[in-house]
């Protein structure tokens, strides 16, 4: 009997896993619903997101199969956390504090493996993806605070003033 876990990774008839899929499908519908409803911090982190989730693939086509560790995955993701930290630094919002502190987990992961060569590489590659379906929550939930805070008060600033 097969694991949820093979079952998530495993192709089905030349499908991809239904990880991929369920990712990919949340993946675009928050970077449509914050193109639709978030302001310009919201329409960046999804961006963000999308962007180094291809650069991602891009890395993952050339690896090693997560045997050791994913230098090209390890610099996308290095690129990542230095994004989300920016919009972290100049977003007057809560969230992106988050998101980049997920990817912080995530940028760790890397280190683990570095550290224990003789991770499972199942294990590895599920660490690296698992803080993804966090962040896409995060800004589903930042893109509906800030049309809550838009309804309510009729503005909502985008950018802090200590990064003007």
């Amino acid at each position: 009997m097969w694991s949820f876990l093979e079952f998530y990774t495993t192709r089905h008839g030349g499908w991809p896993p239904l990880n991929v899929l369920v990712y990919n499908l949340l993946l675009m519908t928050c970077w449509f619903y914050t193109l639709l409803r978030g302001g310009a911090p919201e329409r960046l982190g999804a961006t963000i997101l999308l962007i180094f989730s291809w650069l991602t693939v891009a890395a993952i086509r050339h690896a090693t199969k997560f045997q050791f560790l994913e230098t090209g995955v390890l610099v996308v993701d290095l690129f990542c956390l230095a994004a989300f930290v920016i919009l972290a630094l100049r977003a007057d919002r809560f969230w992106p504090l988050w998101v980049a502190a997920l990817q912080v987990l995530g940028v760790a992961v890397h280190g683990i493996k570095l550290a224990e060569p003789a991770l499972i590489p199942r294990t590895y590659a599920f660490m690296l993806a698992i803080w993804s379906y966090p962040m896409i929550l995060l800004m589903i939930i930042g893109t509906w605070r800030h049309r809550t805070r838009l309804i309510r008060f009729g503005a909502d600033q985008s950018w802090s003033q200590a990064s003007k």
